[in-house]
């Protein structure tokens, strides 16, 4: 791996000592960073080395217990990181910055090398980027690449103006926007279970799949986001890019190994197929909901509108589901459906695969890909039971993976020095999911589509059920006793 500088906006920030800096260390214990190798980590308060490497440490120390043996390597770890006080809004401090880089990068014997990350603000994106372009600091002699968190635009117009400004200082193979459910293991994934497996890839189409469901639930409220959130709601924070990338990925063809550049065709191929919904008809396939009073694991939990920051009459979903269809020949009428919600009964993201039932069983067979928390897979059969000829019951085969696993931004960062952009989200992915999720912004904003309330440590509302239902389905491994399942056939 080349020899590199990482300039890290917003290195005071929560991200960066819940995720970046623990994903750096356990790179360092496993000898998967570059060396040598240089952290210049940029905030604006007026810290010294010692009280930023003090901060760094005490964060390692609660996100690192896992690696809590390792920590007696810890000081060599935090003099590969330097603070740097600085104003990311006024142009002359880049001019600074990029001095102080390249005499750095001099002293250490580093190429230039600069992989820019952007943990800040999203409307501080494309001022940074294009002082970085003015100042130099991004005109190297090597490589530079830029990562960007999300949110990537509030709709389709704010992220085509921020592409805009992004590409006028880097190209598009150099821009790395981050979608941490990419980087999950099970995710990561999906494309060879299709191709390395012929018995899946058999019957990965409509022929043999029912639908599919896409379930990410968590217990948490709004927390501390309520700022960013309330503006927000679930369909902007989960719909438009997490579960768009795992639909994506779930229903792309993989006939074989395939390039980075193949797999972001192939997932623009299933985006591109994506049916539009009309603003008027998005009430018949979106559901939307919002967390009233309720409790979770016994601990009483406020409604949404109760929370700190929240406006008191807020028309905000916490929960989103949606049907969707691809119509692409393989995937014809196989209805796909996406659900989050906060506040909800377990924390859970899944991925349910249905099989069209036999004439012998009423069970129907189904693969489970576990995401997060648990990461497996389980499949469901019918078979006969011992002893009980003729009658056939659900047996379960099940793998999971009890490994410590790297961190999707262990992997992302990785991935990111090497120049692999395989699961890092396209503009063209991007600008496609933002089109589609559109009409439900304009459905919500003029109140076409109900809110409906559900007690926080529920399902979510009882319409995202009733949704399933039109179709003969149920939404599968909910935390309760299921409902007996009769055939039907989807339309």
């Amino acid at each position: 791996m080349d020899t590199m500088t990482m300039l890290l906006f917003g290195a005071t920030g929560d991200l960066a000592a819940r995720k970046i800096f623990p994903a750096l260390f356990r790179m360092y214990l496993d000898r998967k960073l570059p060396q040598p190798f240089w952290v210049v980590a940029t905030g604006r308060r007026a810290w010294s080395q010692s009280r930023f490497r003090a901060h760094i440490e005490e964060s390692l120390r609660d996100f690192c217990q896992d690696r809590a043996g390792d920590f007696s390597r810890l000081p060599v770890f935090l003099q590969g990181i330097e603070y740097y006080e600085m104003d990311v809004r006024q142009p002359q401090a880049y001019l600074n910055l990029h001095h102080y880089v390249r005499s750095g990068e001099s002293e250490r014997r580093i190429g230039e090398n600069r992989l820019f990350y952007l943990s800040v603000s999203p409307e501080l994106f494309a001022g940074i980027a294009g002082n970085l372009h003015r100042s130099g600091l991004s005109q190297t002699s090597g490589w530079r690449r830029l990562m960007v968190e999300k949110p990537f635009g509030s709709d389709l117009a704010s992220a085509r103006d921020l592409n805009r400004k992004l590409g006028e200082a880097f190209a598009e193979e150099e821009i790395y926007r981050i979608d941490h459910y990419l980087g999950k293991p099970m995710v990561q994934s999906l494309g060879s279970l299709e191709s390395a497996n012929p018995i899946i890839h058999a019957i990965w189409n409509s022929r043999y799949i029912a639908n599919v469901q896409i379930t990410a639930s968590e217990t948490i409220g709004v927390e501390e986001r309520a700022a960013y959130y309330d503006h927000a709601g679930a369909i902007r924070d989960m719909v438009q890019n997490h579960l768009l990338q795992l639909a994506m990925l779930t229903a792309m063809h993989v006939p074989g190994r395939m390039t980075a550049e193949e797999i972001q065709a192939a997932k623009r191929n299933v985006m591109e197929a994506v049916r539009p919904l009309d603003k008027e008809d998005v009430r018949l396939h979106v559901v939307r909901g919002q967390y009233s009073e309720g409790s979770i694991d016994g601990t009483h939990a406020f409604a949404y509108r109760e929370e700190a920051g929240v406006a008191p009459m807020s028309m905000t979903d916490t929960f989103v589901a949606a049907r969707l269809f691809i119509d692409l020949p393989r995937w014809q009428g196989v209805p796909f459906y996406l659900r989050t919600g906060k506040r909800m009964k377990e924390k859970s993201t899944r991925i349910v695969v249905q099989c069209k039932p036999s004439e012998e069983a009423e069970l129907p067979n189904l693969m489970v890909i576990h995401v997060s928390p648990d990461q497996g897979m389980t499949l469901r059969l019918n078979l006969n039971g011992p002893g009980k000829p003729g009658q056939l019951e659900p047996v379960e085969l099940k793998y999971a993976n009890q490994e410590n696993l790297p961190e999707p931004y262990e992997l992302l960062l990785a991935e990111a020095m090497k120049g692999d952009r395989t699961h890092f989200a396209q503009w063209e992915e991007v600008e496609l999911a933002w089109r589609w999720v559109e009409p439900i912004l304009a459905a919500f904003a003029e109140n076409r589509v109900p809110l409906h309330d559900y007690p926080a440590g529920t399902n979510g509302p009882d319409a995202a059920y009733r949704l399933l239902e039109e179709d003969g389905f149920t939404w599968w491994l909910d935390p309760q006793d299921e409902p007996v399942y009769t055939p039907v056939h989807a339309r």
